[in-house]
This record gives structure tokens, sequence and C-alpha cells, in this order.
């Protein structure tokens, strides 16, 4: 969505604008179906929601009602019968993006119950099903609980798990509905559509961009040594310490401002030569003095520590993407307007 504004709109405000033009009446209807965490963060952003002109809550709202006739279609005739409505109303590529949106929320009404679990009743519950039933309701979890599982895996199913949600394409709710009803009668609410599509390279990536460094590297060794063209395509789909590089400068100095110096020190121990010139070169030369004596006085660091102040620093990047504040290109379509 794009308003008339240069002012960023964060989703969380987009969701607060639209409770506002609906009125107090409706709102306190909506209001019932929230859960109490989502009710008290939606409370906080209309009452911090600043003046939004006419244009922003037009772009707003017109946005809403494209999720919610994407959403009917979808319920109504299935996946693909709404993507050919929504390109025949919007075009292709709006089609795939509201699609997109959709498909991620969908994915939150599945395995609900799991979603919220302690990660090790998760892996409890899962670690002797199938590979193929783990990767299927790994799809379901957010990308860092099912990191955390598929790190606690034996390292030959691991890899398995990753390469199958990888390569996943679409799931029959009968399926879904089976393999819910074996973990959980508590869960009784399946998705109504014929074909939904989950796992898949870019949730794999995901997945892969929250995991630690040393079952990255374990998994992208085996899974090369099996697929290597799959590694490859999730590879670059993600986001990892040594693609510092092609960020621009810009992005560069805006993660260095929030990233802990401690973490700085500890994660240059163990980067190339690439990565270390292009931080000190958005750094101030008292900046690059400090960091090079904290470098040259840290003795006795454990690849482990080196290996997660990295992937802290991986997390503040991608944290900061995710907020509009600096932009990941690994070329192909992401193309950057100036």
């Amino acid at each position: 969505m794009a308003t008339t504004s240069n002012r960023k709109v964060t989703y969380p405000q987009k969701a607060a604008a639209v409770i506002v033009a609906l009125g107090s009446d409706t709102a306190s209807k909506i209001y019932k179906y929230l859960r109490e965490d989502e009710v008290e963060q939606l409370t906080y952003e209309v009452a911090q929601l600043s003046h939004l002109s006419a244009d922003e809550t037009g772009d707003i709202l017109d946005d809403f009602y494209q999720l919610c006739l994407t959403q009917k279609v979808v319920t109504d005739g299935g996946m693909e019968y709404a993507r050919n409505v929504l390109e025949k109303a919007y075009g292709a590529q709006m089609a795939t993006n509201l699609l997109d949106r959709i498909t991620k929320s969908m994915r939150t009404k599945a395995f609900e119950f799991l979603r919220n679990a302690d990660y090790k009743n998760l892996l409890a519950t899962i670690q002797n099903e199938h590979p193929q039933t783990i990767a299927l309701i790994l799809s379901y979890t957010r990308a860092d609980q099912a990191a955390t599982v598929i790190a606690d895996l034996p390292a030959e199913k691991r890899v398995d798990v990753v390469q199958r949600i990888a390569t996943m394409d679409r799931t029959s709710p009968n399926i879904i509905k089976i393999v819910e009803n074996n973990l959980s009668d508590k869960f009784s609410n399946v998705l109504s559509v014929d074909f939904t599509q989950f796992g898949g390279v870019d949730y794999a990536a995901d997945v892969m961009n929250n995991i630690d460094r040393g079952s990255e590297k374990e998994i992208f060794d085996e899974l090369s040594r099996r697929n290597a063209k799959l590694s490859e395509e999730i590879r670059q789909k993600m986001f990892v310490f040594e693609d510092i590089p092609i960020l621009d400068d810009m992005s560069i100095q805006r993660f260095l401002r929030e990233v802990d110096s401690k973490d700085l020190v500890y994660a240059m121990k163990g980067a190339n030569k690439d990565v270390t010139d292009v931080i000190f070169s958005n750094m101030s030369s008292r900046s690059v003095e400090t960091v090079k004596s904290d470098l040259e006085y840290t003795h006795n660091v454990r690849l482990r520590d080196v290996e997660e102040a990295q992937q802290r620093i991986v997390g503040v990047i991608r944290r900061l993407e995710s907020e509009g504040e600096l932009v990941i290109s690994k070329g192909g379509k992401d193309e950057i307007i100036e």
C-alpha cells in the first residue's frame, strides 16, 4: 500500500486507523474476537494514533477492503479461483501480494495451540513424527519456534525436515485436519479452502534465518550434498552475517546504531575481511579506534559466543528491515528507487 505521505504507517497503526474509521459501536464488537494482548496493543495504537490525512485514511481503508475481498474469494472458491478473480480485478502483481498476505494470516488458524506452546513441549510432541509430518506442523508455527525445534532434532532428521519444508507446495485441509486431530483434540477449526500453500523456500529461509549459526552450517553442509540447487535457493532468500557488505552505507550505519558494542566486537572476531572493511568504513574514526582496541584486548573467545553475537546482529538487521528502516537487496526483483 502506498500512501500520499512520505511517512511510514505501520501495520498496527493501520489496524488502529480501521478501528477508528469503523466507529466505537462496530469496534467494540470486533474487540470481542481478539485476545487480551491484541486488545491491549490495538488500544495503545488507537490512543497514540497521530492525525492521518484523508488520503492516508482512504489508502488504509482501501487496503483493508482488498484484504477482506481476498479472504472471501479464497474461502468461497479456493486459492486458484481467488488468484483468477484477483488478477482480473487488480493485475497479477497485486493479486500475488494480496494472496501472500492472506496465506500468512491463514497459517495462524491451524495448529494455533502449538504456536503458543513452549518449544520444549512442541519438540516433545512432534520429535518422533515422520519428517514430512514435522515439516507440515512447523510450517504453521512461528519461524523462531521452528528454528529452535529443528536445531534440537537429530542431525539426520533436521536436514530432512528443512528440505521438506522448502519443497512443500500445497496441502489438503483434510490432511491438516487429520494431523491436528492426532496431535490435539483442543483444535477443531480447520481451514476451509481447497488447497492452501504453506512452507516453501521462502519459509525455509525464514526458519534458517532464526536458527543458530552452528546448526545453520551443519544443515547447509548436508543439504548441499543432498540437493545443491535447493540449498542455494534457500541461501539466496536468507540474510546472513557474511551478507553485510551487500547493504548500502545508510543501512549499515543504521543497524550499527542499534548493535550492542560487545556483540559487535565478538562478532568481528570471526568476521571475514569484506565484512570488517565495510563496517569500519561506515564508522567514525574514533569508533573504529575503540573497536580495534577492544578486538586487540579480547582473547579466548568461544566460537559459540562469536556465532551468537553474529546472530543477534543479523536479528537487528532483519528487524530493522521489517520495520522499513533499512533495505536488504540481493539483486533480482528487488530494485531500489532513490
